[in-house]
């Protein structure tokens, strides 16, 4: 089991940015993908970045604005989010995925960004 919280979120203007932050515990050495994912009001969960053994995926619409990084105990996941935009709002989840031998996500329980002016 891998267990996640997540902090950090907020309202913020446009064009500002946020570090969010996932404390994980638990036996955190069994997942080999870390990332961030957001659900905004009636949409569907999406992938924001990964980070697994190093290597970052982001999605398109991060643009270079975004940057993910994790401390090497595993104990800390960030997500780094400069020049913020409405489009950007949404509830913002931590995740920890083991792809061996069985498929796992564990989830945080979301934390609130707010874009607005």
């Amino acid at each position: 089991q891998v267990q996640l919280v997540e902090s950090g979120g907020g309202l913020v203007q446009p064009g500002e940015s946020l570090r969010l932050s996932c404390a994980t515990s638990g036996n955190v050495f069994s997942a080999d993908v870390f990332g961030w994912y957001r659900q905004a009001p009636g949409k569907q969960r999406e992938m924001v970045a990964q980070l697994s053994y190093g290597r970052t995926n982001y999605a398109h619409f991060v643009k270079g604005r975004f940057t993910i990084s994790g401390d090497n105990d595993r104990n800390f996941l960030y997500l780094q989010m400069n020049n913020l935009e409405p489009e950007d709002t949404a509830v913002y989840y931590c995740n920890a995925k083991q792809t061996y031998p069985t498929v796992i996500d564990y989830w945080g329980q979301g934390t609130q960004v707010t874009v607005s002016s």
